[in-house]
């Protein structure tokens, strides 16, 4: 996908912010003026603050960390899932469960628990259980599949954490920051970004607004992911030639003794 010019975003309507009494004073240097009683951001900055979030994901990615996206708000949930999905990063579209990281081993525990329940499905444990003993199990694995199921590969902490509002995310933003993890988000006229390590001045409400600027992240990783891959194949046919010029090197040395 090609980079975002100021028309998309127009178009998308990032620019529109929330209403001006509902502003936070900390978003003052990213908006650009007010209509109708309606903050307007300056879709510059967004544009500045969306490369460096780009440049930044790449990076991420081509390390072989994880990024978890953050989005339980209705209008962004679905985006969220559709996107991420494809490029296996995990995601939270649910309830955000407190301690998720800052209580990292228990989430890693209920993790655990889900794949328990699945093996009991196929080491023939399942069988020997009572109809109430599989409803309890069966609706234990709902729940904790609806909450965890889609950060089962997240087996260490993040990397980086990808919010959309952080006011309805305020307690993700909080774990993240406690443990020093870096955020990147989408910040509306309404909240103070001053938390956020890679904001993004956005409007955070509308669908549009929130897929093309999710889009361009998401492309970015799999940029990072396919830099990474070919890196891998590099250094793994230079071994290949490596191991065939001593393999040639053995080979004529004995073929020299003899």
């Amino acid at each position: 996908m090609s980079k975002l010019n100021f028309q998309d975003l127009l178009d998308a309507g990032v620019h529109f912010g929330h209403q001006k009494r509902k502003w936070n004073p900390a978003m003052a240097p990213y908006i650009f003026g007010e209509k109708k009683g309606i903050h307007i951001i300056d879709l510059n900055k967004t544009l500045a603050h969306l490369e460096q979030v780009c440049a930044a994901m790449t990076q991420i990615a081509k390390s072989g960390k994880k990024v978890l996206f953050v989005a339980t708000k209705k209008q962004a949930k679905e985006i969220v899932a559709e996107r991420i999905k494809p490029i296996n990063m995990p995601y939270i579209t649910e309830r955000w469960t407190g301690g998720m990281l800052t209580n990292f081993q228990t989430t890693r525990k209920s993790i655990r628990k889900m794949a328990s329940i699945d093996k009991m499905k196929t080491d023939g444990t399942w069988e020997t259980l009572n109809k109430r003993e599989k409803l309890f199990k069966t609706r234990q694995r709902e729940k904790l599949e609806k909450n965890f199921g889609s950060i089962v590969d997240m087996t260490r902490l993040p990397a980086a954490i990808f919010i959309v509002d952080i006011l309805k995310e305020h307690i993700a933003l909080q774990e993240a920051k406690r443990l020093n993890i870096p955020v990147f988000a989408i910040v509306d006229t309404n909240t103070n970004p001053k938390p956020v390590d890679f904001p993004i001045p956005a409007n955070d409400d509308a669908t549009k607004s929130i897929s093309i600027l999710l889009d361009q992240v998401c492309d970015s990783i799999k940029n990072g992911l396919e830099d990474r891959k070919n890196s891998k194949e590099k250094v793994d046919k230079e071994k290949e030639e490596v191991l065939e010029t001593k393999e040639v090197s053995v080979s004529t040395e004995q073929d020299t003794n003899e």
